[in-house]
């Protein structure tokens, strides 16, 4: 049994060494315990800090930002043969002596992807509106996955290697979210446990600022529902307009049966008629976008073969 945990990276010189000098190198289950740093890009001496401190894996590849970072590391754990992967943070926000308890459903045999869940309420350098962001994100992956995952954009996290090879991440921004909806999709067993943190080293990088965390937050969610539920987002979208000019067309009814005959209130009957041509054209869209999404799951399967070939270790 091989477990590598791996650390995306970004310019994190100054808060790697503390990161790894917490990682175990043994765990209770597990036979092999290897490192796997991922630099991306980074114009500090991340990667030498990494080779410094005895790293075993250390990938160097152009700064495309952190969901392809973590796409790459999750291709190289396969590569390497790992059974479990676990990711973590290189800001060491993550408390490492939890990764037992991480890996423990997995070991198990109840879970292919467990979550680490932070105590939200209780981190201090957390604003409220962050907080609110954070709960909200989360319970949006839960309606959409349909899983229970308490604190969705936790990156502590660790995936079995049949769930890491069904891992596809679209979005540039982060693979926090979609990954989990991607899980509750392909019925892969998904937990969350309680982990601790540690104490605050440096600012998100993610994010500059709380309206463009806000804004990043709610185009993310936004797409993520319209590529794995795209039938129930445009159903929903189009019941707007559908629904406002059903209403208008029983008050142009009203009017002319019962307030004034004698008047066409024609303008009341035009705009009546436009949101209800808007809401089934939407709801038609809907219905490509579903057959589109049929057609990519096709794709993700022939994907899923290739991957199970391509990554058995040598």
């Amino acid at each position: 049994m091989k477990l590598i945990i791996q650390i995306p990276c970004y310019n994190e010189e100054e808060t790697l060494g503390v990161a790894l000098r917490e990682l175990p190198r043994t765990l209770p289950g597990v036979d092999v315990v290897e490192w796997l740093v991922i630099n991306d890009g980074s114009a500090d001496r991340t990667a030498a800090v990494a080779r410094e401190l005895s790293v075993d894996h250390v990938i160097d590849r152009p700064h495309l930002g952190l969901a392809r970072t973590f796409m790459a590391g999750i291709d190289a754990c396969l590569a390497l043969g790992a059974d479990i992967i676990v990711n973590t943070d290189a800001d060491n926000q993550y408390n490492a002596a939890d990764i037992p308890k991480l890996i423990e459903p997995i070991l198990r045999g109840e879970a292919d992807m467990v979550i680490g869940e932070r105590p939200i309420r209780e981190i201090a350098h957390f604003s409220p509106v962050k907080k609110l962001l954070q709960k909200f994100g989360s319970w949006v992956v839960r309606k959409a996955s349909q899983t229970t995952i308490a604190d969705a954009p936790s990156g502590f996290r660790a995936i079995s290697r049949e769930a890491a090879l069904q891992m596809n991440v679209f979005n540039e921004y982060t693979y926090t979210l979609e990954t989990i909806i991607q899980g509750g999709q392909r019925n892969l067993r998904m937990a969350s446990v309680p982990v601790r943190t540690n104490e605050f080293l440096r600012p998100s990088r993610l994010f500059k600022s709380i309206p463009a965390y806000v804004q990043r937050s709610i185009l993310t969610i936004g797409r993520i529902f319209i590529v794995y539920k795209p039938l129930r987002f445009f159903t929903l979208v189009g019941a707007v307009p559908f629904t406002l000019g059903v209403a208008l067309m029983g008050r142009w009814v009203w009017l002319w049966l019962v307030v004034d005959s004698g008047r066409t209130h024609l303008p009341s009957l035009i705009v009546a008629a436009v949101c209800v041509l808007v809401g089934v054209q939407i709801w038609a869209l809907g219905l490509i976008a579903d057959l589109i999404a049929v057609n990519r799951r096709l794709l993700e399967d022939i994907q899923l073969r290739l991957r199970r070939r391509d990554s058995k270790p040598d």
